[in-house]
């Protein structure tokens, strides 16, 4: 693990602001999604990859009427 030096408070709402440094170095946007991981007394923040609803496949994937699908799925899907 790599010590950024940077110190945040957390406001009263439990949050905190990533600083716009670490943001960009890991192509974080508004609106990313985040998953929040516990890992004895460390919390660790991963950038959620868009993944398939069926099978979780984060490759090839398109929105499908507001879902996630990747390629493969959409295909057995049309052959129904």
């Amino acid at each position: 693990m790599k010590s950024t030096g940077v110190c945040r408070q957390v406001d009263e709402l439990g949050r905190i602001v990533l600083p716009i440094s670490i943001r960009k170095n890991l192509d974080i946007h508004v609106k990313d999604n985040m998953e929040i991981y516990t890992e004895g007394d460390k919390i660790i923040l991963k950038k959620r990859q868009a993944s398939c609803v069926f099978c979780g496949n984060t490759e090839n994937v398109v929105a499908y009427n507001e879902k996630l699908i990747c390629q493969d799925c959409l295909k057995e899907l049309k052959n129904l």
